[in-house]
C-alpha cells in the first residue's frame, strides 16, 4: 500500500519526454548554448532541469548548479560566487570578468562544456547575468535555467535568454491522461476514473500540487485501495497539506486588501460576471490580478466571467474569511444577480447556491430549477443538495421524481425506491406515470438487483394508467431492456418485433429516447445471441442518433451510454476488438460527454469484457475492479459478472490469491440471477492452481447451461476455453454450428478448435493471423504456439521458429497472461498436453499418488511423465520445476 512518504518526487517528469528530447538536441547542437525552462510554480521546472543535468553528466559534461534568490541578488555575483575559479579578483569588475572567462574557457571548452543549472534564474543579479552571458558566448558554459512564467520580462531573463542560440521550453500543466499515468505510476496500482477527474481538476495539472493532494489524502485515509483499485472518499473537499497551503499563501501574500476581497469573492462563488465587478471592486483591480496570473477572464457566449486562475486557491482562501463576512458577501452577490434579472440558464444554479450558502434557505421553485440544471450536467451531488433544501411540504412531483432518480444514481437504491413510490402517488397523468415506471424499474434492476418477476410487475402496474400507443410502446421497450439485462435475450428480441425501422424526427424528444433505447437493447441482445453483424448495425444507428441529439443541445441522454455499451459489445463479438476498445475508451475519457454513475458502469462492463477476450488481463482486471468498487454494497446486476471477470483476469496473471478473494465475494452475493459466463472466473482459477480437469468440468456445465438459455455468445467463449484446455475435438463440432449464423470472431474460434483437434499446423498458423488482425492477442499467441509445437514435432525447425517468434510477439502484448498453451511456447523443448498438466499439478506441490488419483492414471505413469518433463526442461526436482514454470503460489 502506498503511503504519503512513498509518493515519488519523479512524478513531475511524467509527460515531459518532449522537453527532455529537446534538451538533448540542444546539448548536441553546436549552435546552442542555453536551455531555459518556463512555467508556473510547481509545474516541474526544477525536476525537469535536474533530469537534464543528469543527462549531461552521463554524456561526460562537467555539471554544476546554483540557486538565485532575492538575498543573493543584493550582492554582485552572489549566486554564482562559488563557481568562480581561484585567482579571480573582482575588485576591478572588467579585469575580473575577463580573467573568469579566460580561466573557465580554458578549463571546460577544450573538452566538454560546463553545464550549469541556475534555479529561479529570474532572480539573478545583473553582474551574474552579464558574466554568464560572456561564458555562454565563448562556449565555456551551457546554461540551463528555470524561470517563472510571470517573470519572463525580468532583466536577467532578457540578458541570458535572447537570441536563437537559447532554447525556450514552456511547461504546460499535465493533461488528464498524463495525470492518470502519473497516479497509476505513483500509487503502483489502478486508479478510479472519478478519482483521476477530481485530482486533475483540483491540481489544475500542476505536478507539485497533485503530489501534495495525494499525500494529504493518503495521510488522512481519504485515498484508499480495496486490494484492486484506488479511490477517493466521496466528500466535497480534498485535504490540503500544510506545505501546499503555505505555497499558496505565499503566492497570495502580496495581494492588496481590495484585491484580496475580489479573490475571496471568487473563491466563494467560483466565477462572477465581469459586468458585476466594474463598480465594485473595479476593473483596475481585476486587471492587476489578471496580470499577476491569480485571476483569469473567460468569455462564455455574450458574457465575460472572472474566476480564480487555479482551483486550489478556492480550497485555501475561504479558510481566512470569517463566517459572518462570508454570508454577507454571498447575500450581496445574490441580490445583485437578482437585480440584473438572472436571465441566463445557469444563473438559477448560481443564485440558488448563493442563497443557500448565504442564508440557508431559498425559494423552492428556484431550488427545483437549479436541481434540474445540475441534473442536465450530471452533477448529481449538487442536484441532491438543491432538492434536499426544499422543505418536505413544498416538494412537488418533479422534485420527488428527480430526487428518486438522483438517489439511484448515487447508489442509494432503497431511498430511491421510497422516494419514487411517493412520486407515483402524485402521478396523475400518463406522462408522469410512465416517467415513474421507467425510473423505478431502472432503479430496481441496476441498483437493487431484484428478480425478473418484481421488475416486470412494476412495469406492468403502469399499464393501467398508460394507454396511448406511444406510452405502451415505451413500456414494452422498457420490459425488453429488463429481460435482456437479466439474460433473456430471445424474449427481449421478441418484444421488440414491430420496432419502427426509421428514426423519429429530431424534434420528437420522447420518440428519440424510446427509439434509441429500443435500438440499444436490440443490439445488446443480438450480441449475446452471437448475431454480431446485426448488432453492430443497430448499435451504430443508436449512437449516431444520440450524438445528433447532443449536438442539437438536448444534453447527454442516458440512452447514449446504453447505445455505446451495445456498440462496444457488438464490435467485440464481430471481431473488431481494437475498434471496440478505442470507441469505449474515447467515450470514457471524453471531457465533454463522459458518462457518470450507472451510465459509466454500463460502459465499463463491455470495456472490461473486451479486454478479457482480447487477452489483456491487467486491463480487464482494472475495469472489472472499477465496476466492483462502484457497485458496493448494493447487489446490482453487473457486480456478479464483474467479480467473476476479476477472478478470471487475476487467474490469467497467476494471482491465485486475488482470484480466490473475488470468487469468495461472488459466492456471498444473493444476486437475483447468475449467468453461465460467470463460471469463467472459477474455471481459470482452477487452471492457475494446476487443476485443468476441474476447469474443464466447470466449463462443460456452464456451456451446456448457456446453450439451454440461448446465450450463444457466452457459450462460444466457454467452448473456446475448453478447446484451449486440451479437448478441442470435444467442442469443435458445436463451435462450427455456432459459426454458421455468427460473425467473424465466432468463426475464427471455430477454426481454432478444428485446427487444434486435427493437429493442422497450417490451419493454426492461418487462424493466428486472423486473431492478430482482430486484436485477439492471446488467442493469436496460443494458436501460433500450438503451431510451433506441431512444426517441431514434425521435424520442421524453420517453420517452428517462425511460429514461435509469432507466439512470443503476441504474448508480449498480453499483459503477463499465463496460460497452458503459452507455457508450452515458453519451454525450450515442448511438452505434451498431458506432460504440461502433470507438471502444473506437481509444481503445486501435489504428490504423485494424488496426481494419479486425480487424473485416473497409475502412479508409475505420473512418474514417467515427470521424468520426461525434467529432462525436457533441464530440471532435477519439483522445486526447480516450480521455478521453471514461473508458478505464483497461493
Amino acid at each position: 500500500m502506498a503511503t504519503a512518504e512513498m509518493v515519488p518526487r519523479r512524478w513531475s517528469l511524467v509527460g515531459r519526454d518532449t522537453e527532455l528530447k529537446a534538451f538533448e538536441a540542444a546539448l548536441d547542437e553546436t549552435g546552442y548554448h542555453g536551455f531555459l525552462i518556463f512555467g508556473e510554480p510547481g509545474v516541474g521546472k526544477t525536476r525537469l532541469a535536474e533530469e537534464c543535468l543528469a543527462v549531461a553528466a552521463q554524456r561526460g559534461h562537467a555539471v554544476a548548479r546554483a540557486v538565485a534568490t532575492c538575498a543573493a541578488a543584493e550582492i554582485p555575483l552572489g549566486a554564482i560566487a562559488h563557481l568562480l575559479p581561484d585567482g579571480v579578483d573582482l575588485s576591478d569588475p572588467v579585469a575580473g570578468f575577463a580573467t573568469a572567462v579566460r580561466l573557465m574557457s580554458r578549463a571546460y571548452s577544450a573538452t566538454a562544456n560546463l553545464v550549469l543549472l541556475i534555479d529561479d534564474l529570474h532572480l539573478l543579479d545583473t553582474a551574474s547575468a552579464l558574466l554568464l552571458r560572456q561564458l555562454m558566448e565563448t562556449g565555456a558554459v551551457f546554461l540551463m535555467g528555470t524561470v517563472r512564467s510571470d517573470a519572463s520580462s525580468e532583466e536577467s531573463v532578457a540578458t541570458l535568454g535572447r537570441g536563437d542560440a537559447v532554447h525556450h521550453a514552456d511547461l504546460a500543466p499535465l493533461t488528464w491522461r498524463q495525470v492518470h499515468e502519473l497516479l497509476q505510476h505513483g500509487l503502483a496500482g489502478h486508479v478510479h476514473r472519478e478519482t483521476v477527474d477530481r485530482l486533475h481538476a483540483a491540481s489544475g495539472g500542476n505536478p507539485l500540487y497533485l503530489r501534495e493532494l495525494v499525500r494529504g489524502a493518503l495521510a488522512e485515509g481519504r485515498l484508499t485501495n480495496d486490494g484492486e483499485i484506488w479511490q477517493l472518499a466521496t466528500t466535497e473537499f480534498l485535504p490540503v497539506t500544510r506545505r501546499l497551503t503555505d505555497l499558496i499563501r505565499r503566492r497570495l501574500a502580496t495581494v492588496a486588501p481590495c484585491s484580496r476581497r475580489l479573490l475571496d469573492l471568487l473563491a466563494l462563488c467560483g466565477s462572477v460576471s465581469v459586468a458585476d465587478l466594474e463598480s465594485n471592486p473595479g476593473t483596475d483591480v481585476l486587471d492587476e490580478l489578471e496580470r499577476a496570473e491569480l485571476v483569469t477572464v473567460v468569455r462564455e457566449g455574450r458574457r465575460t466571467y472572472a474566476r480564480l486562475a487555479h482551483p486550489l486557491y478556492a480550497e485555501v482562501l475561504p479558510a481566512g474569511i470569517p463566517e459572518g463576512r462570508r454570508r454577507e458577501m454571498l447575500r450581496e452577490l445574490a441580490d445583485r444577480l437578482e437585480q440584473t434579472g438572472a436571465r441566463r440558464r445557469e444563473d438559477a444554479m448560481r443564485l440558488a447556491s448563493y442563497r443557500l450558502a448565504g442564508t440557508g434557505t431559498a425559494d423552492p421553485a428556484l431550488l427545483l430549477q437549479a436541481a434540474q440544471l445540475a441534473a442536465y450536467g450530471d452533477d448529481h451531488a449538487r442536484v441532491l443538495d438543491f432538492l434536499q433544501a426544499i422543505p418536505e411540504n413544498a416538494r412537488t412531483f418533479p422534485a420527488l421524481l428527480l430526487l428518486g432518480r438522483t438517489l439511484s444514481e448515487l447508489g442509494r437504491p432503497q431511498e430511491a425506491e421510497a422516494m419514487l413510490c411517493r412520486a407515483d402517488r402524485w402521478a396523475t397523468t400518463e406522462s408522469r406515470a410512465l416517467a415513474v415506471a421507467l425510473a423505478r424499474t431502472r432503479n430496481l434492476i441496476w441498483a437493487r438487483g431484484v428478480t425478473r418477476e418484481e421488475a416486470v410487475a412494476t412495469n406492468d402496474a403502469a399499464r393501467d394508467r398508460v394507454t396511448s400507443a406511444a406510452g405502451r410502446w415505451a413500456l414494452r421497450v422498457n420490459e425488453a431492456n429488463m429481460l435482456s439485462s437479466l439474460g433473456h435475450h430471445s424474449e427481449s428480441i421478441d418484444l421488440l418485433d414491430g420496432m419502427p425501422d426509421g428514426e423519429p424526427p429530431a424534434g420528437d424528444i420522447a420518440g428519440v429516447a424510446t427509439w434509441t433505447a429500443a435500438a440499444a437493447t436490440r443490439a445488446s441482445a443480438l450480441s449475446f445471441l452471437a448475431r454480431s453483424e446485426e448488432a453492430v448495425h443497430w448499435a451504430e444507428r443508436a449512437v449516431t442518433l444520440c450524438v445528433e441529439a447532443r449536438a442539437a443541445g438536448r444534453g447527454h441522454a442516458p440512452q447514449e451510454a446504453a447505445a455505446l455499451s451495445a456498440l462496444v459489445l457488438a464490435l467485440t463479438e464481430s471481431g473488431r476488438l481494437e475498434e471496440a476498445r478505442v470507441t469505449a475508451e474515447r467515450a470514457y475519457t471524453d471531457p465533454g460527454a463522459a458518462p457518470t454513475g450507472w451510465q459509466r458502469t454500463l460502459l465499463v462492463f463491455p470495456l472490461a469484457r473486451n479486454a478479457l477476450m482480447a487477452g489483456r488481463p491487467a486491463s480487464a482486471r482494472r475495469w472489472y475492479a472499477e465496476i466492483v468498487r462502484d457497485t458496493r454494497p448494493q447487489a446490482v446486476i453487473l457486480r456478479p459478472l464483474a467479480l467473476a471477470g476479476l477472478a478470471a483476469a487475476a487467474a490469467l496473471q497467476g494471482d491465485v490469491r486475488a482470484a480466490k478473494a473475488a470468487l469468495a465475494e461472488h459466492a456471498g452475493m444473493a444476486a437475483p440471477v447468475h449467468v453461465p459466463e460467470e463460471r469463467l472466473g472459477e474455471a481459470w482459477t482452477h487452471v492457475a492452481l494446476g487443476d485443468q480437469e476441474a476447469a474443464r468440468t466447470v466449463l462443460r456445465a456452464a456451456a451446456a447451461e448457456a446453450r439451454e438459455r440461448e446465450q450463444f455468445s457466452s457459450e462460444t467463449m466457454l467452448l473456446t476455453d475448453l478447446a484451449r484446455l486440451g479437448v478441442a475435438a470435444e467442442v469443435a463440432g458445436r463451435l462450427a454450428e455456432l459459426a454458421r449464423t455468427a460473425g467473424p470472431f465466432t468463426a475464427a474460434r471455430a477454426r481454432l478448435a478444428a485446427a487444434l483437434a486435427a493437429g493442422d499446423r497450417d490451419g493454426l498458423t492461418a487462424v493466428a493471423a486472423d486473431f492478430d488482425r482482430m486484436g485477439a492477442n492471446l488467442l493469436a499467441a496460443e494458436a501460433a504456439s500450438a503451431a510451433a509445437e506441431l512444426w517441431r514435432r514434425s521435424g520442421n525447425p524453420r517453420q517452428a521458429t517462425a511460429a514461435a517468434a509469432r507466439a512470443a510477439a503476441g504474448a508480449a502484448l498480453c499483459e503477463g497472461a499465463c496460460t497452458p498453451m503459452l507455457q508450452a511456447a515458453d519451454a525450450a523443448v515442448p511438452l505434451t498436453a498431458r506432460e504440461r498438466e502433470i507438471a502444473a499439478l506437481a509444481a503445486e506441490g501435489m504428490f504423485s499418488k494424488d496426481i494419479a488419483a486425480k487424473l485416473t492414471i497409475s502412479v508409475r505413469t505420473v512418474d514417467n511423465h515427470l521424468q520426461r518433463v525434467y529432462a525436457k526442461l533441464g530440471v532435477t526436482n519439483r522445486r526447480e520445476l516450480t521455478g521453471r514454470l514461473g508458478h505464483k503460489p497461493d
